[in-house]
């Protein structure tokens, strides 16, 4: 029974991804594009996905990890996020710098653009943060990563949906909605956590 629900879980989490990224691939709009144009667009999407996998991961829902296991995946996923990141900007300054130039001075006209930006930096500035996380302590640590996690899903999500690519509407919809839903679920279980803690703190003063 458990290994029929953790194959489950697992196999709705690859469908989630990959079905988006199927109909992306069967898209006529890729026709006319260049390889390099293809491979950053699939990074973006890839990216978005991640966006799913990182709360499940370092909230222990995936099946078959250990917490210790979940947070160390997730460290790896989240330089993975970077990465798609770097490869989907990288790419679409090269083929279209005047666009890019504009987009990252907040000067494109083409409405999806700033929420992709400040989304990146807010992803730059967790990387960053994380290699600090020791100084920061682990309160600190947590609210500053669940605050640029907010931005980072939202932007995220806000700027998939206002694309207008080869992304398939409703399972573009349907992945952004999950990515949501598992964000805002799994940031809600945290706030518990540290409310409780901040309680049994009190409590252990008294």
């Amino acid at each position: 029974m458990r290994l029929a629900k953790a194959t489950l879980i697992w196999a709705a989490l690859a469908a989630a991804i990959c079905v988006p990224a199927a109909f992306a691939s069967a898209s006529p709009l890729l026709a006319w594009r260049g390889p390099l144009y293809i491979l950053a667009g699939f990074a973006g999407i890839i990216a978005l996905g991640l966006a799913l996998v990182q709360p499940l991961l370092i909230a222990g829902y995936l099946p078959g990890l250990s917490a210790y296991r979940g947070r160390r995946v997730h460290h790896w996923t989240g330089g993975a996020l970077v990465v798609a990141v770097v490869v989907h900007v990288a790419g679409l300054w090269i083929t279209s710098p005047p666009d890019m130039i504009d987009a990252l001075l907040f000067a494109s006209p083409t409405p999806f653009s700033p929420f992709g930006v400040i989304a990146m930096w807010a992803i730059f500035a967790v990387a960053l943060f994380a290699l600090l996380r020791r100084r920061l302590g682990l309160r600190t640590w947590r609210i500053v990563h669940m605050s640029l996690a907010v931005v980072i899903v939202a932007g995220g999500v806000a700027h998939a949906m206002l694309v207008e690519g080869p992304m398939e509407t409703i399972s573009k919809a349907a992945l952004c909605a999950l990515v949501l839903a598992a964000a805002i679920k799994v940031m809600a279980d945290l706030v518990r956590k540290m409310r409780a803690t901040s309680r049994g703190e009190s409590l252990a003063r008294q």
